[in-house]
């Protein structure tokens, strides 16, 4: 009988989640970023995230959320997966780390988030700072990814009703989608495209 060969072990990936979360606040789409209270960088700022647990996350996203209620203190119930980058420059502490990034936008009223594990506080920063900022690793290539591709939801009408208020004018949806994507919007075409696509009900008695 011919001996039977032993399948090789591969190593696992350094593997984390990354949570981009923004929000339309004072006027302007800003990131959540938190300053970090353990090496690597220490003291620095960057996207609040942990480490993929295989003992307690029964999937990415069960494991995005553990993270934000560890880091951030409340889940996060409209994030969607960005992306996932690897390689064996990312993070000092493994020879080939992954990272799975999540974004979501939550309401500008959203109660407030706490600094969890790991993190010495969180702020809001406008995301042109947090581009153009030394973050920790390369979160600030994640944060310009997130944007470019919340931006480009906005550009086909895949809009985020979870930030406005059950009931709003298109004034303020108009209004909104401009923080989002950082520039005005010709309003008869706003619209004209809202109503070609039929993504609105209108509110009896209500008008705007």
């Amino acid at each position: 009988m011919a001996a039977t060969s032993t399948p090789p072990i591969h190593p696992m990936p350094f593997t984390r989640l990354e949570l981009a979360v923004f929000a339309v606040r004072e006027g302007a789409l800003q990131v959540l970023l938190a300053r970090r209270a353990e090496a690597p960088h220490a003291g620095r700022w960057a996207l609040p995230g942990g480490v993929l647990r295989v003992d307690l996350d029964a999937s990415l996203e069960a494991a995005a959320q553990r993270v934000a209620t560890e880091r951030l203190g409340a889940p996060l119930p409209l994030l969607r997966q960005l992306c996932a980058v690897g390689g064996p420059q990312r993070d000092p502490r493994a020879p080939w780390a992954l990272s799975v990034v999540y974004r979501g936008l939550v309401p500008a009223d959203a109660p407030d988030f706490s600094a969890g594990k790991r993190i010495e506080a969180l702020a809001w920063r406008s995301v042109d700072e947090a581009i153009a900022a030394p973050l920790a690793f390369d979160h600030a290539t994640l944060v310009d990814k997130a944007v470019r591709a919340m931006r480009a939801d906005i550009d086909v009408l895949d809009l985020p009703f979870g930030c406005l208020p059950e009931a709003f004018t298109l004034g303020e949806l108009q209004s909104f989608c401009e923080h989002v994507l950082g520039h005005p919007l010709d309003k008869s075409s706003f619209r004209r495209r809202l109503s070609d696509r039929d993504l609105l009900v209108p509110v009896e008695g209500s008008s705007g």
